[in-house]
């Protein structure tokens, strides 16, 4: 039975800086040219990227945002909640996993723009995510958790939770 220990060592996966552990495994070789972009990048981009990315018992994915809409897709291990917070405040939570009669789905798409973080429900989960346009790490905010409640005051339980310090 495979486990978070064996996906780390044979998908050669390295620490994340928003948490948990991840190896980019597609970026594509065509870019977008600035020009055809939205003014939110600041350069070209590659049309799209993916990486694997798995989270411990115990770990989470700190809340962050990116300029692209990232897909987040299921691979093994048990459920993981991906939480989401849109520009406007509203809080969404989403079940990754394959159990779709309990709400889980494989696969969920965060929309550019919303601050998000993830945490597992059981020992890991290994997941896939896919960007587009390709992501850089000059799109990637991880803001210090009394930056987001001063945003969000109404939802400091979860960012005391699942944001870094």
């Amino acid at each position: 039975m495979s486990n978070a220990n064996y996906y780390i060592e044979k998908l050669a996966l390295q620490k994340h800086p928003e948490g948990g552990w991840f190896k980019e495994v597609y970026r594509s070789g065509e870019s977008i040219a600035i020009d055809a972009l939205d003014n939110r990048f600041s350069g070209p981009r590659s049309i799209s990227t993916s990486i694997y990315f798995l989270l411990k018992q115990g770990e989470f994915s700190a809340f962050h945002k990116i300029k692209s809409d990232e897909i987040w897709h299921f691979h093994d291990g048990g459920i993981l909640e991906i939480y989401s917070i849109s520009p406007e405040g509203k809080l969404s939570v989403h079940k990754l996993g394959l159990n779709i009669a309990e709400g889980e789905l494989p696969q969920i798409n965060i929309p550019h723009g919303h601050y998000f973080a993830a945490k597992p429900k059981t020992d890991f989960t290994l997941v896939s995510c896919t960007v587009a346009p390709g992501f850089d790490f000059e799109d990637f905010e991880l803001p210090k958790k009394a930056d987001l409640i001063q945003l969000f005051p109404e939802l400091s339980d979860i960012i005391e939770e699942l944001a870094m310090l």
